[in-house]
């Protein structure tokens, strides 16, 4: 590959003091090319844009300028920081022109995969972990849409997973533009459009994005198109026409209560088919909210502070299965991986929430208030599996605060942070937000250790 900037170099840009070393490309795209940068030792991220992308797009460096200005919605961006346009004595390094501009941003840490992987099935990502991720990107576009911002553009393409934590980036944020105004030549990634968007009848904007990420977290949570189903199957060639069909004109959900006619496949589509009943109920609403009225009325969709309730409440149900260890939601009665019976889980109360006890669960703010809008990044306890024996579980104290516990035998006992107490004895939690307490389902009430729900 022939990069703009060479590899190695070091440039100095306009109203920026510090000289950029170019460590390596990244890679390309339609837009540009990304090389890893250092700068004064710090490792960042460049964008370098085409001459053809700044041609298609006159109003992208202002949109730039003033995303710089904004800063970050949260940490789930990987924003732009600086502008950069060579000095005269750099402007003979670089292989294009005109010569253009860049922006600079974080680097991706390592770790981080594209989404796409985890839809192709080609990375260990667990139900959870999915919901997880769908969690950050509805909190990131919360945060994008407070602002008074739309992205105009989310797709697979921009979203970056790590596995076993289920933390998101979102990159290409250049897109990104005021709510409302147009000063953007992008309509978005075909299959990730609104309806209105995809038809032209109307302009990308906050309505256009609650559609796109409903489908993106649809997408991550089951690996299948929301809308492509046996009506897709039918069709000879998926030419334009037949997609502005299928995603604009007559778009079904394929899980739609009244219309059957998109159906997934049982042989082709059995990734939808197995994860769909997974989820709860109320999660399935917000789905049937954005993809069935939602559709052609853009002001029904889910919006992104309901997705955030609902799928905190879910990984509150997360059970593991005592066979297989499969997560399960709550939803089946019997474990849809080894179809072992799954007893009645025990659950820790809290004043606005129950939680199951399973390891890895964990307690948060908007468990205790709920007023908090829920959050996952500062947990304030965690079900943790004892080092020796994975079916003895703990819970651990996460906060700066010491809390009492009242043991079922009576005894009191201090649990200092950093510090566990055994779930098989405990009767009640008193934390600096209020209580928690332990119930047993009738079946399992037991004096011995507390263990994970088995057949």
């Amino acid at each position: 590959m022939t990069w703009i900037l060479p590899e190695g170099a070091w440039l100095q840009f306009e109203a920026f003091s510090t000289p950029v070393q170019v460590v390596r490309g990244l890679g390309s795209g339609s837009q540009g090319q990304v090389y890893e940068v250092a700068v004064q030792n710090e490792a960042l991220a460049l964008k370098w844009y085409l001459p053809s992308c700044i041609a298609r797009d006159p109003h992208l460096e202002r949109r730039l300028a003033e995303s710089i200005r904004t800063t970050a919605p949260n940490q789930h961006f990987l924003w732009p920081i600086a502008l950069l346009h060579p000095t005269a004595d750099s402007l003979p390094l670089v292989r294009c022109r005109p010569a253009g501009f860049g922006y600079l941003m974080p680097l991706r840490p390592a770790g981080y995969v594209a989404a796409v992987e985890h839809i192709a099935g080609r990375i260990a990502f667990s139900l959870g972990e999915a919901l997880r991720a769908a969690f950050h990107l509805a909190e990131a576009f919360h945060a994008l849409h407070s602002k008074g911002l739309c992205y105009k553009d989310i797709s697979l393409g921009n979203l970056f997973l790590e596995p076993g934590s289920g933390r998101i980036l979102i990159c290409d944020n250049d897109n990104v533009d005021v709510d409302g105004r147009d000063l953007g030549s992008v309509l978005g990634t075909p299959g990730f459009m609104a309806p209105e968007i995809l038809m032209r009848q109307a302009k990308p904007g906050a309505d256009s994005d609650l559609f796109s990420l409903a489908v993106l977290i649809f997408r991550l949570l089951t690996r299948h198109d929301p809308l492509k189903g046996k009506l897709e199957l039918a069709i000879r060639c998926l030419d334009e026409p037949a997609r502005r069909r299928l995603y604009g004109e007559d778009p079904v959900f394929i899980f739609d209560p009244d219309d059957a006619r998109n159906r997934p496949d049982p042989e082709l589509h059995q990734a939808a088919l197995v994860t769909w009943p997974l989820y709860p109920s109320d999660l399935q609403a917000l789905f049937l909210q954005t993809f069935v009225a939602g559709l052609k009325a853009p002001s029904r969709r889910a919006l992104t502070g309901q997705w955030q309730e609902v799928l905190a409440r879910s990984l509150d149900r997360r059970q593991l299965c005592g066979v297989c260890g499969q997560e399960t939601f709550g939803t089946q009665p019997a474990c849809w991986h080894c179809h072992t019976p799954l007893a009645a889980p025990p659950l820790l109360h809290t004043p606005h929430a129950a939680v199951v006890v399973s390891a890895g669960n964990a307690l948060h703010a908007h468990h205790f208030n709920k007023r908090e809008l829920p959050a996952l990044d500062r947990p304030l306890a965690r079900i943790d599996p004892h080092p020796g024996d994975p079916a003895l579980l703990g819970l651990r104290n996460l906060s700066d605060r010491a809390w009492r516990a009242e043991l079922a035998d009576g005894r009191m006992l201090t649990l200092d942070p950093g510090r566990s107490c055994n779930l098989a004895g405990l009767r009640r939690l008193e934390t600096h937000l209020g209580s928690v307490s332990l119930s047993q389902p009738a079946a399992a009430a037991t004096a011995g250790p507390l263990r994970e729900s088995a057949p």
